[in-house]
């Protein structure tokens, strides 16, 4: 491949070209997003594809590839792809009688690293009366919230708020290897603070991976299989949780999580006593509201999972008392803030230690659990309404199970996504997180409230 140089403000920022360099056969850094459309015809399906595709040609964030350039070495640009085709994109696939089935087929294919890095697969429902698709995005292109914009630019015209603009880019990259010798005061306690960010996030790492106890259950060899489940939930009954209870809505959510590890490790004999795996909750440094900058934006918070606490409410208790600390120390410091590290490698770096990186990952953390955010608007495509959407999460080398999750129009939708080797019964998983949640509302409904303090929201 031919590398060119580039324009500063194209170049990837370091955590996007970590997710580019990280990625193999076995382990794509892709996110999925599966969502399930009334269909008002047969027909529907092959008309939603043809407006997927006469759309993304006037969507610029579509149009975008990633290359290689000189100068910083080993960085990587997004750059309009010539001949753009968005036909190579979109593509409409036979009729199936079961949507996941056919997305963890789809979800385990690597996206083309030649061309824009994403897909859409329009999926026909065999009875007609229903069509799905699925969007794939690689990671270096874009995180949670900006995968989400690049979606909902293909879907049907709706009253979404403008995007705040972007504060202007400075003229020098980051990366720069000539800086402005104005601002070496600056620079140099810029570096000062960054060693010491990188020492406390280091520091929190390693003690992190003390006194572990997961499942064999939560890890696999590289098998490149996927399995992918969906999981609807009924926002209100999270919400009576949360009132009886305390804490927050994402904190019922990891303990919901938490308690279907449990109902799984039991019912399939690997048994969950002592079991207190590490999920990594990724938090978005983005704006709400802005369209840019583009790529990843990213920290996140370290929680170790009360799996093996058989009491419903303390596992709750335990899961928002972790959160409070995590939310006090701020998502730039802590073991969860790894991602931030990639701010400290330059570009060669990043393409030497990629493969060493993604082996990395299960001693960094054992289960990633992930929120994912939607309009509260309904969506259509075509004219037909979208009926529940399932977010996919990229599976780490020697992890075998991602839980990602997103609210949309009064219901709580999963997205998991396993090694299809690893977790053949990922099944018996997704029916736990609704028995947990079931559980969960029914014992507070025999219980005076729990809350200590205000109900958070």
């Amino acid at each position: 491949m031919k590398a060119q140089t580039a324009e500063p403000s194209d170049l990837l920022a370091p955590l996007d070209l970590a997710f580019w360099s990280i990625e193999s056969a076995q382990h794509p850094m892709h996110l999925g997003a599966l969502g399930v459309f009334d269909a008002d015809s047969p027909e529907a399906a092959g008309r939603a594809a043809r407006l997927l595709a006469s759309r993304a040609a006037d969507v610029p964030g579509l149009r975008l590839r990633i290359r290689p350039v000189w100068l910083p070495v080993g960085g990587a640009v997004r750059t309009a792809a010539p001949g753009f085709d968005p036909l190579e994109h979109v593509r409409l696939a036979e009729p199936t009688a079961d949507f996941h089935a056919a997305a963890g087929a789809l979800m385990q294919r690597p996206l083309e690293r030649g061309r824009p890095p994403w897909e859409a697969h329009v999926l026909p429902g065999a009875d007609g009366s229903s069509f799905a698709v699925l969007f794939k995005f690689h990671h270096a292109l874009a995180d949670g919230l900006r995968a989400l914009m690049l979606a909902a630019a293909v879907m049907d015209p709706t009253d979404l708020p403008a995007a705040r603009p972007a504060p202007a880019e400075p003229a020098a990259s980051r990366w720069s290897w000539l800086p402005d010798p104005r601002k070496l005061p600056g620079l140099v306690r810029g570096t000062v603070t960054d060693a010491g960010q990188a020492l406390d996030i280091g520091s929190s790492v390693a003690r992190a991976t003390l006194g572990v106890r997961s499942s064999a259950a939560l890890t696999s060899e590289a098998t490149g299989t996927r399995r992918t489940a969906g999981v609807l939930l009924d926002l209100d009954d999270v919400h009576r949780v949360r009132k009886t209870v305390g804490g927050t809505v994402n904190d019922v959510l990891i303990a919901v999580v938490a308690g279907a590890l449990r109902r799984w490790l039991d019912e399939r004999g690997d048994g969950s006593e002592g079991v207190e795996p590490r999920a990594l909750v990724p938090v978005s440094r983005r704006r709400p509201r802005g369209a840019q900058p583009q790529g990843n934006r990213l920290s996140g918070y370290l929680v170790r999972l009360p799996v093996g606490d058989p009491d419903p409410f303390a596992r709750l208790r335990t899961v928002r008392a972790a959160m409070d600390r995590n939310k006090d120390a701020g998502p730039h410091r802590g073991a969860g803030a790894v991602a931030l590290l990639a701010d400290h490698l330059p570009p060669l770096g990043h393409r030497i230690s990629g493969p060493v990186v993604a082996q990395a990952a299960r001693l960094l953390f054992d289960i990633l659990v992930t929120s994912v955010p939607l309009p509260s608007l309904g969506l259509k495509l075509g004219g037909c309404p979208l009926a529940a959407v399932y977010p996919f999460a990229p599976l780490a080398r020697g992890q075998a199970l991602a839980v990602a999750v997103s609210t949309y129009r009064g219901r709580v939708h999963f997205g998991l996504v396993a090694d299809a080797a690893a977790v053949p019964d990922l099944d018996v998983l997704a029916r736990s997180v609704r028995e947990e949640l079931a559980g969960l509302v029914e014992a507070c409904a025999e219980r005076p409230s729990l809350v200590e303090g205000p109900v958070a929201t």
